[in-house]
């Protein structure tokens, strides 16, 4: 038995022990995944790129930094997915693989540019000029999910094309440079779905939930853990119907829509993180 196989089965065998029924049509089972289409080829700031690595009997490892990276395929061929920051520089960049055991190399791709629209909005004053207690509550938030954000779990997904996970319309967009009452901040990280308070959220691809809370910008916030440094955000929801630890099929609700945090209405902001970094969702949605 190969060392990733064996390990995918010592995860599920952990999960068995505490009680977490995992569906192994849903969550994992022992086949490696396989090479798809999804997430769609984006190599720019706020983009995943795809990088060949090649056959190789066992799946080869990836860094981008310090952050492990998600290795999808068989050993007829392996790819890399490399999740872009949206502050990265257009030009070549590089990741690091280790491949059959042998050291560390360099494997240099390109990063397109891409220019992204601008949005104003005008919320309540007290969410962009902070107070002290307020900036001390965001500063401890914005540590946890620093936190959060670092988790690199087998078993590995089986299938990345997600579903949205929420109907209605998208009001917002991912990269957006964001406005606020006058004062430029950092661009929108995720992508803003428009619908009723109460309105059904879903799970957009099987996954563990891995924290919940009420966040001082987010509101009502569930992370997922999709497995392989992939993760879901799920924000300004009214309800969260979840705990952490629960384990969940994709298209299984979780809570529902809100306007809780710094919103201007009810929507939900759907962030997707890979290997640490926040990348457009609409790359994984599959029509």
């Amino acid at each position: 038995m190969t060392q990733p196989m064996r390990a995918r089965r010592e995860v599920l065998g952990a999960l068995a022990a505490m009680g977490l029924g995992v569906c192994p049509t849903t969550w994992a089972n022992t086949t490696p995944p396989q090479p798809t289409d999804w997430p769609q080829a984006s190599a720019v700031p706020g983009g995943v790129a795809r990088l060949s690595l090649g056959p190789s009997a066992d799946r080869p490892q990836a860094w981008a930094g310090e952050a492990p990276l998600l290795v999808v395929g068989s050993p007829t061929g392996w790819t890399a997915l490399v999740g872009i920051p949206l502050a990265a520089a257009p030009g070549e960049a590089q990741i690091e693989i280790k491949i059959d055991g042998g050291g560390r190399r360099a494997l240099p791709y390109r990063i397109g540019a891409k220019a992204y629209a601008e949005q104003r909005l005008t919320v309540a004053p007290r969410t962009v000029e902070l107070s002290p207690e307020d900036l001390a509550r965001h500063e401890r938030e914005r540590l946890h999910q620093q936190a959060v954000i670092t988790r690199f779990t087998e078993p590995l997904p089986l299938d990345l094309r997600m579903q949205a996970p929420v109907d209605g319309r998208r009001s917002s967009s991912f990269g957006l440079r964001r406005v606020f009452n006058g004062q430029a901040r950092q661009p929108h990280s995720g992508m803003d779905i428009a619908a009723a308070t109460g309105t059904p959220v879903i799970a957009p691809l099987a996954a563990r939930v891995i924290d919940t809370g009420d966040y001082f910008f987010n509101g009502q916030t569930v992370w997922l853990d999709h497995g392989g440094g992939l993760l879901s955000m799920l924000c300004h929801l009214s309800r969260a119907d979840v705990r952490v630890g629960d384990v969940l099929a994709a298209g299984q609700p979780l809570g529902a829509v809100g306007a809780t945090g710094r919103v201007t209405g009810p929507h939900l902001h759907w962030s997707v993180l890979l290997n640490r970094t926040a990348v457009d969702p609409a790359l994984f949605i599959h029509a």
